[in-house]
C-alpha cells in the first residue's frame, strides 16, 4: 500500500505525511514498514534501510 493508502485506512486520506513520519520513527521490526511505498511506486528506505530482500 501507499502511504495515502494506509492514511485513508486509518481513517484520513489526507494524513500521508503523518504515515510516513510515524514510519520514519519505527523501530519495531514486527511492523512491516518496508511494505509502504511511495504513490510514484518507488521503493522509500525508513530504517532497516532501502535493500529489497
Amino acid at each position: 500500500m501507499t502511504y495515502k493508502e494506509v492514511a485513508s485506512k486509518a481513517g484520513n486520506p489526507n494524513a500521508a505525511r503523518a504515515v510516513g513520519a510515524v514510519m520514519r520513527s519505527n523501530y519495531d521490526p514486527s511492523i512491516p514498514c518496508h511494505r509502504v511505498v511511495a504513490s510514484d511506486g518507488k521503493m522509500r528506505g525508513y530504517n532497516r534501510g532501502a535493500r529489497v530482500r
